[in-house]
């Protein structure tokens, strides 16, 4: 139930519990840094009533009593400890914070019983928290008693940070991120159990931790017990953290004594999980447990400036939370920030260093009251850029507006159509429709972003209504909302059905038909006593997407999902449209010019002209263009004289004096043992570094980074990276966009006829073979129909007959007068599929020309014979032929005998073939492409 804002992956749910009490002296650690302002974090663990708490403690060597600094308390994710947010720790330590971590009751080295942010337990915990803050000389007092304090944290700690600013007036900005505003609502949305996420989160929960195993004493403490700490022997809670009698949480039982089964969960959450998981349906006394724990029980008394970071790619916490959350917050008057990131509980990107830095400039405007701080826009929303062409991720875009717009603002009519429709809940709720699916969402987390998705509607299990295509593009941000009338029935009169259970879905459907869940987000709703027959207002997923010119939006309505739970009964549901109108909010004034830009948007531009004028001016007195050479204009690769030196050596060279021209229509290996330098030669040629010495000349035109003549050259080096879920078609379709060339010049046809895939190439690139995402990748190399192509071991991980497939790829692409360069280990192959050899070793060139020449050295000699044989016949022959005095060996091949001489010579041996009746008709050396090559470079390992 969270994330870690580490970089790191974490479990599959994360999120803050509450914080912990620091006390008595702990181990003090140096805490290595990439700045060179040392952090010291020091480790202590504290005894409170029914728990012991491990916390860390983070200050530089400025943060002194002379100087006191604001401090920072950081929550953790659900399943997680206090050292996943070290990294952000030391950073806000380095930026002039106090920074207390702890590990939540159950988790980490802490013991006692998860609470779920219980105002009784981990609230408390917060709260003495700040009272030792209070005592601290290294942290700003705003008064006696009152420290200067924040709270950040992610998903679960996010809710401490709520829950810390309602429950305790001295804390003073809060920062929370993806995290719940109801968790009732979150587990039980529109009256449905989410059950998917729910089983994820209580199982998470119930195995218990190592540490947790004897609460014997925890459970006397809470009874006023007074165990203390090994740190700090019969310390007990200090002063301002201890509890009144009678006023402690109810006694955490020893195990055996009623938690059979609930892990590290207070018995009751666990009793509870278990009825509703059971039934399948919330009841009242489940939704007020939850609520009266979560930030919406004090939200009218959150009155601190709040950061509000959530994520858009979240089917656990949705961007409904942090709706009512803001505004919440907001009409309590205080300044409020709201920021959409690309990610979420379901995977994306979280951005985990700009979120952290807006975290920071929260605080130092609201914490550390920094004027010139810049806290950022009233509301950003991260918007795909579409697709890296060097890393072949998804790059992310702002757009930002002066006020937060809420889920429903410039809200646009978009007529749907369709007829009354009837569709079955199947009894049990199976085979169930499927949107989002928790625990895989990392794996779908770019889909959204770039045009794809997985979703599935089973036939006769939902209606359907679709808009006509738009007529001009338009950008969703919000809820949109639809009017329908729904009633159920079934046939069993004894216990005729009352309520519907629906889930709404609005698709981006493209021209070609191909359909998009935006973010794999359903709405849930149970309409109740349907069997009347309602109207319902059904507000869908909150969404930030533009929806182009020529799609078509497309309500489904569906009785099934997989991460809810249906009724078990079978029943018909009808649904029509109550009014046609579907509103859409697109948030008009996101993306305004109203706003003041800062500094740096128009004036870094300035820095950056000056910055190139002076290049090109210091440039054209440093070096002049190389003119081109009209002799090599249709050459496609002319190497002189080409050195490079090892980094900081003098006499070292990856590459010495390298010499060697490749023409139109050639398949060129180049080989060489480990370290021959052949991928240094590969960089220089691509213009990925510079050469020391010598020149490289594609078609007569020098070589230089970003030389317009690379455009002729297409590269596959170490593999591509494709998007599983998008069809390999439609992974080169976006890889050629992101070049920003013109559609026409991709030629992507002709290179999807070399390489080959047939009806694959409309599957997603996940049911690939190897060898077939391996031939997807040479595609997107030739993509261009680049003149000079650059293979870097294509035939990587391939099987036999995969590797015979890539062979012919590159021989069908040399044919039409184009050049291959391929750079493999597998020699047998080369000999096959290559028609020239560059062999290099140590740096420099050993040997090069054309195979056959190359090869046609040695003591071997293939003797061809006239008309068809049998194999016997053939043996036959090479046994007498083998029994020659000078002769090693002879074997039976295709094409004739391979004979293997020791001693005697060719013109030793065709008086003796003739004499035996061999019907000679070559006759000739031989050699393997491996005997050549080792003999070339002295045995050593390719």
């Amino acid at each position: 139930m969270g994330l870690r804002l580490t970089g790191r992956r974490g479990r599959l749910i994360a999120g803050g519990a509450a914080l912990a009490l620091l006390a008595g002296a702990g181990a003090v650690t140096a805490v290595a840094a990439d700045s060179d302002t040392p952090v010291t974090r020091a480790d202590r663990t504290m005894s409170m009533p029914g728990a012991k708490i491990d916390t860390s403690f983070f200050t530089t060597g400025a943060t002194t009593a002379d100087d006191p600094k604001p401090a920072v308390l950081l929550g953790h994710g659900f399943g997680g400890s206090k050292d996943d947010t070290r990294e952000q720790a030391e950073k806000l330590a380095r930026s002039g914070y106090a920074v207390l971590t702890w590990s939540a009751r159950g988790f980490g080295e802490s013991t006692g019983r998860i609470g779920l942010n219980d105002p009784a337990r981990e609230g408390k915990d917060v709260s003495a928290l700040i009272d030792w803050l209070a005592e601290r000389p290294e942290v700003r007092q705003d008064a006696d008693g009152d420290p200067r304090v924040g709270v950040a944290g992610a998903s679960y700690g996010g809710a401490a940070a709520l829950l810390a600013a309602g429950h305790d007036k001295r804390v003073d900005a809060i920062a929370p991120v993806i995290t719940y505003w109801d968790l009732a609502d979150a587990l039980f949305p529109g009256g449905v159990y989410k059950k998917l996420w729910a089983g994820i989160f209580f199982t998470t929960g119930s195995v218990m931790a190592q540490g947790n195993e004897d609460e014997g004493a925890e459970g006397a403490e809470e009874n006023g017990g007074g165990q203390g700490s090994e740190e700090e022997p019969g310390g007990g809670a200090p002063e301002g953290g201890a509890q009144e009698p009678g006023d402690g949480p109810a006694v955490t039982p020893p195990p055996g004594q009623g938690q059979e089964g609930c892990g590290r969960f207070v018995e009751q959450l666990c009793r509870m999980y278990e009825r509703v998981a059971e039934s399948g349906q919330p009841d009242e006394s489940a939704r007020e447990l939850l609520s009266e724990r979560s930030p919406s029980a004090v939200g009218d008394r959150i009155k601190v400036p709040t950061l509000v970071v959530q994520g858009k790619t979240d089917s656990l916490f949705p961007l409904e939370h942090a709706d009512t959350m803001a505004k919440t917050i907001k009409g309590n008057g205080a300044p409020v920030s709201v920021d959409w990131i690309a990610g979420g509980h379901d995977g994306g990107a979280m951005e985990t260093d700009r979120v952290q830095q807006r975290i920071t400039d929260w605080f130092d405007k609201h914490l550390a009251e920094q004027d010139s701080a810049d806290t950022g826009p009233a509301f950003r929303v991260s918007r795909s850029g579409g697709l890296d062409s060097t890393s072949g991720g998804v790059t992310q875009r702002g757009a930002t507006g002066p006020a937060y717009p809420g889920l429903s603002s410039g809200e646009r009519t978009v007529r749907l159509t369709g007829e009354e429709q009837t569709f079955r809940n199947p009894p049990g709720g199976g085979p169930p429709s499927i949107s989002a699916v928790p625990g895989v969402g990392s794996g779908l987390s770019q889909l959204g972003a770039v045009g794809s998705g997985i979703s599935v509607d089973f036939p006769g299990q939902h209606a359907r209504f679709t808009s006509a295509p738009l007529t001009g593009s338009m950008q969703v941000t919000g809820s949109p909302t639809v009017k329908l009338r729904v009633s159920a029935e079934n046939d069993d009169d004894e216990r005729p059905v009352r309520d519907a259970v629906l889930f709404g879905k609005l698709y981006d459907v493209g021209p070609d038909g191909r359909r998009v869940l935006p973010s794999q987000l359903v709405s849930p709703a149970r309409v109740e006593d349907a069997a009347e027959g309602r109207d319902v207002t059904l507000r869908l997923p909150a969404i930030d997407r533009e929806i182009k010119s020529g799609h078509r939006l497309e309500l489904v309505l569906a009785a099934t999902d997989l991460g809810y739970a249906s009724p078990g009964r079978a029943a018909d549901y009808t649904v029509s449209l109550d009014d046609t109108a579907l509103r859409v909010p697109t948030a008009p004034r996101v993306d305004s010019e109203g706003m003041g830009l800062p500094w740096w948007v128009w004036g870094l531009p300035l820095i950056g002209l000056a910055v190139a004028t002076a290049l090109l001016l210091t440039g054209r007195r440093r070096t002049r263009p190389v003119a081109p050479d009209p002799e090599l204009a249709q050459v496609p690769l002319h190497i002189t004289g080409l050195s490079k030196r090892y980094a900081g050596a003098v006499d070292r060279y990856a590459v010495r004096d390298l010499d060697f021209r490749v023409e139109r229509g050639q398949v060129l290996g180049l080989l060489g043992p480990n370290g021959a330098g052949k991928t240094t030669t590969l960089r220089m040629l691509m213009g990925l570094i510079k050469p020391d010495e010598g020149e490289i000349r594609l078609f007569g035109q020098a070589v230089r980074p970003g030389a317009p003549v690379l455009s002729r050259v297409g590269a596959f080096v170490e593999g591509a990276g494709f998007l599983p879920h998008l069809t390999g078609r439609a992974n080169l379709e976006l890889y050629w966009q992101a070049t920003g060339r013109p559609a026409e010049d991709a030629h992507l046809e002709e290179a999807l006829e070399i390489a080959d895939l047939g009806e694959a190439l409309d599957r997603a690139v996940r049911t690939y073979s190897q060898g077939m995402r391996q031939r997807l990748a040479i595609a997107q190399a030739m993509l261009g129909l680049p003149e000079l192509l650059i293979l870097d071991e294509p035939t990587n991980g391939l099987d036999p007959p995969q590797i015979r497939e890539m062979r012919e790829v590159m021989i069908r692409y040399a044919e039409g007068g184009r050049t291959v360069i391929v750079s493999s280990h597998l020699l047998a192959e080369v000999e096959q599929s290559c028609t020239h050899l560059v062999v290099m070793d140590r740096g420099r060139l050993v040997r090069s020309g054309p195979v056959a020449e190359i090869t046609g050295e040695g003591d071997s000699l293939l003797v061809g014979v006239h008309g068809d044989h049998s194999a016997a016949q053939l043996d036959a022959w090479a046994d007498k032929v083998a029994a020659l005095p000078g002769v090693e060996g002879a074997v039976r091949t295709d094409d004739g005998l391979l004979v293997r001489l020791s001693g005697a010579g060719p013109q030793e041996l065709l008086p003796e073939l003739l004499r035996l009746d061999v019907p000679v008709e070559r006759f000739g050396p031989h050699r393997r492409l491996e005997d050549a090559f080792l003999t070339m470079i002295g045995g050593q390992s390719a």
